[in-house]
């Protein structure tokens, strides 16, 4: 089993996997650092300073045993019940950048490998049908 598990892991994808992941990874906290302290300070500037980070609605009450600031990220650490719909949006144009940027990178991959030959073309259906009669015949 143990032989079975070094075969395995062996194998180019699952390290090329591997390497993508921790590279997609680390893209990903590039890609929210440009969401959250480039893009939606810019957004909030345009829509009139709106902090979109926090945006929410509080579902439940606040116990009344709580003093700290009524921010979002304050509550969710007291563990109110709260719909973040600032963070979604920022979530949202997280997730278009970063699927842009993969299209941009698959595109230019496609560009730069070498088009695949197209397959020797082969004698048809009719051709073989006709060798196969002339086969039969002799």
């Amino acid at each position: 089993m143990l032989q079975e598990f070094k075969t395995f892991i062996a194998r180019g994808n699952v390290l090329d996997l591997a390497v993508g992941v921790i590279i997609g990874a680390a893209f990903g906290k590039i890609v929210a650092s440009l969401t959250d302290d480039v893009i939606m300070p810019f957004i909030g500037l345009i829509t009139g300073g709106i902090d979109f980070s926090n945006k929410f609605v509080v579902l439940g009450t606040i116990p009344d045993t709580y003093k700290g600031p009524t921010t979002y990220a304050a509550l969710k650490t007291a563990g109110v019940a709260m719909f973040g719909y600032g963070a979604f949006i920022t979530a949202v144009i997280n997730f278009l950048i970063l699927a842009f940027v993969i299209f941009l990178i698959v595109r230019q991959a496609n560009r730069l490998m070498p088009a695949k030959e197209a397959a020797p073309a082969g004698p048809s259906e009719v051709e073989l049908l006709a060798e196969i009669r002339d086969a039969l015949k002799k």
